[in-house]
């Protein structure tokens, strides 16, 4: 290799190392945030410059033109030769080894940029590996190892000595003005975070509404009374109670909408009530106030991404948790002492029920009805009681019901002390998986 192109070498190789280093940045700032700060995953969970352009192609671009570059640099300059292998044989398999596992990390993100358009624009976006592991950790792994290995092929090949004996005054301004640069962009991305407002121990006079993205944090003891109501995207509210109001806490055509840790108690309707809105919903406590009560109710979003609920107590009133014309996952719940169904995906909607826990529901345990295409599986169905006074031969005790033209594909659920186990009705299929 000519003295020149060695020299074109070094400059290309450490400007790619120096954008992988920003790059690196932004997951170690992620895995700061979610595991060190307690920050509300995914909302909170962007890096620096995930708040101002967090857009999943962004991130398949950047992935796609890394490899890209790190391919160029191989082929454009020769290090595929048998020279570069025999000089530098360590350095070479290094960044043989991050050049394909940054073709796997491309593959991720293609996989997500799939489901981020199929979503109308929107998270979730697991990708693949995703459905198995926690994003922020797994996509930090990734990148990490990438950037380690690249590290190792750029250090092994010596191409930081090159570097030094390049420099120039000219060239360390150069430098200098693409560090600026870099703070510059980090600053106005760490700049778009919304506000956070917290409202101390003690009664909060409600309805709150809350119309533009923010966060609203609670303390010990903090009580809202009347309700919340959200009408803006990018809205976390968490460790708060909520008491009384029509609905507890209401969201309306909004999306990217996070409720954690939040305790919601005599509600007259819904204790949360979501419609026409995408919603997050983790670590929840809903207490329903009569009869006549939903705990959890989310509808009229087919379009949206997928709600999800996680993680839920919810006690008491008709219906636990429940969706009409919506997609959803309801996971990791536990739901009691309703008096129509715990759980219900009806209405040509499209819901995942797994792994959730079903004590003492009266006439129905778990229900996918009305069109609706359900996933059933691995979820505890305990103490279904029949509603004998209804006359409703639907409701004798089962703990699942497939109902009017609904497909529920059924999988390993526990069923125990109920008064009847899985049954279908008009036209609806039940599919064992």
């Amino acid at each position: 290799m000519t003295r020149r192109a060695a020299a074109a070498l070094a400059v290309a190789f450490t400007l790619l190392v120096a954008v992988m280093a920003a790059h690196e940045a932004e997951h170690v700032a992620q895995v700061v945030q979610k595991d060190a700060l307690g920050a509300s995953c995914p909302n909170d969970c962007r890096g620096l410059l995930g708040f101002a352009f967090d857009l999943e192609w962004i991130h398949f671009a950047y992935n796609a033109s890394i490899l890209a570059a790190l391919v160029a640099l191989v082929v454009g300059f020769g290090l595929w030769r048998r020279a570069w292998r025999e000089r530098h044989p360590g350095a070479w398999s290094s960044l043989g080894a991050g050049i394909a596992i940054q073709g796997y990390h491309v593959v991720e993100h293609a996989e997500k940029l799939a489901q981020w358009f199929a979503n109308g624009r929107r998270s979730p976006t697991p990708g693949i590996l995703g459905h198995h592991f926690s994003l922020v950790e797994l996509h930090f792994a990734l990148n990490t190892l990438v950037f380690a290995l690249v590290l190792g092929g750029y250090f092994g090949f010596g191409l930081h000595r090159r570097l030094w004996e390049l420099r120039t005054p000219r060239r360390l301004a150069l430098a200098g003005a693409a560090v600026a640069l870099v703070a510059v962009a980090t600053g106005f991305g760490w700049e778009q975070r919304p506000p956070t407002i917290r409202l101390a121990a003690g009664v909060h006079e409600g309805p709150l509404v809350l119309d533009r993205a923010q966060r609203l944090v609670g303390s010990p003891g903090t009580v809202v009374r009347g309700g919340i109501l959200i009408t803006a995207d990018d809205v976390v509210v968490r460790d708060l109670t909520v008491s009384g109001g029509e609905h507890g806490i209401e969201v309306r055509d909004a999306q990217s909408v996070l409720l954690e840790r939040v305790e919601v108690r005599g509600a007259e309707l819904d204790g949360i009530s979501v419609r026409r809105a995408s919603v997050t919903i983790r670590d929840c406590a809903v207490r329903s106030a009569g009869d006549r009560a939903q705990g959890i109710d989310v509808s009229f979003a087919l379009q949206l991404a997928p709600s999800v609920v996680h993680g839920c107590t919810v006690t008491g009133g008709a219906e636990g948790i429940v969706s009409h014309l919506a997609r959803v996952h309801f996971h990791h719940n536990r739901v009691s002492g309703t008096g129509l169904r715990a759980i219900a995906v009806t209405e040509m909607s499209m819901g995942n029920v797994e792994k959730n826990e079903v004590r003492s529901a009266l006439g129905i345990g778990i229900f996918c009805g009305d069109y609706s295409m359900c996933e059933i599986d691995q979820n505890t169905v305990r103490d279904t009681r029949p509603d004998r006074a209804s006359g409703n031969p639907t409701r004798a005790g089962y703990a699942i019901v497939a109902h009017y033209w609904a497909n529920a594909e059924v999988g390993d659920n526990e069923i125990a002390s109920s008064a009847a186990g899985i049954g279908s009705f008009i036209n609806a299929t039940i599919e064992r998986s």
